[in-house]
């Protein structure tokens, strides 16, 4: 798709890239029905740049959120250049202690969904008891609620609490999510989505079948194969953003 809005000169091609592709995960994020007013955050390394990554700014809807301007800040949360929107401190606090802790994590997400939400409430978690669960075992951590995450002092606790894995579930708050691209996050938290929301239908319906433990190991396995490595979820992610660009390509801007 050609764009209609060029690249600023005050921002490189690969700063320019980085930031059109997460400003399309705000916008299929909100498609998805997963916004949450002007809360919660998406955020992406930018490339070349250590220390430094793009969060939204405070105080924009998700469908507002476009490529220009996206905030950049450093993982204090210190706004890096210019930006007319300053940025939630919720948002810098384990955002930016993950990026300075996990170098091969470029991508976090983290909404609150009312799935999520509920799995995240439960002392039992996410129950590994659907296809979609199945293929997030041995994936998952847990962090116990200490109030709204603004201080810094968290976020490595945090980190800690995610011990490498790639979901975080905060408990009595709600998921984040890792990647090490904007695709694999997304394809990752529409799994979290999906197994949390059958988990809560079934839970209304009676007591769920459990799935042997082989049977897990071998659901993470095979989606694995499937996933084909570092471009895991580019083909999902690449067709939402067909359709926002079909929609509204304002996201490019």
């Amino acid at each position: 798709m050609r764009d209609a809005w060029p690249r600023p000169a005050r921002i490189g091609a690969e700063e320019w890239a980085a930031r059109v592709e997460l400003a399309a995960a705000y916008r299929i994020v909100h498609r998805m029905g997963w916004s949450e007013l002007i809360y919660n955050h998406l955020s992406l390394r930018v490339p070349g740049a250590d220390g430094q990554f793009l969060i939204n700014p405070f105080g924009l809807h998700y469908a507002e959120v476009c490529a220009s301007n996206l905030v950049k800040v450093d993982v204090h949360g210190e706004v890096i250049g210019a930006s007319d929107w300053p940025v939630n401190p919720a948002g810098f606090t384990f955002h930016g202690a993950i990026h300075e802790a996990l170098p091969d994590v470029h991508c976090v997400m983290h909404v609150h969904t009312t799935a999520t939400m509920a799995v995240c409430c439960l002392d039992e978690g996410l129950s590994y008891t659907n296809f979609y669960a199945a293929i997030l075992w041995g994936q998952v951590a847990y962090h116990d609620f200490e109030g709204i995450t603004v201080r810094a002092d968290e976020g490595p606790r945090i980190v800690q609490s995610a011990a490498g894995k790639p979901v975080l579930l905060l408990r009595n708050h709600g998921p984040v999510v890792m990647g090490r691209t904007v695709a694999e996050a997304f394809s990752r938290l529409w799994t979290l989505q999906r197994a949390c929301e059958v988990q809560a239908a079934t839970a209304a319906m009676g007591r769920a079948r459990s799935i042997p433990v082989p049977v897990l190991e071998a659901c993470v396995r095979d989606a694995l194969n499937v996933s084909r490595g570092a471009d895991s979820g580019q083909d999902v992610y690449a067709a939402m953003r067909r359709l926002v660009d079909r929609d509204d390509p304002s996201y490019r801007a």
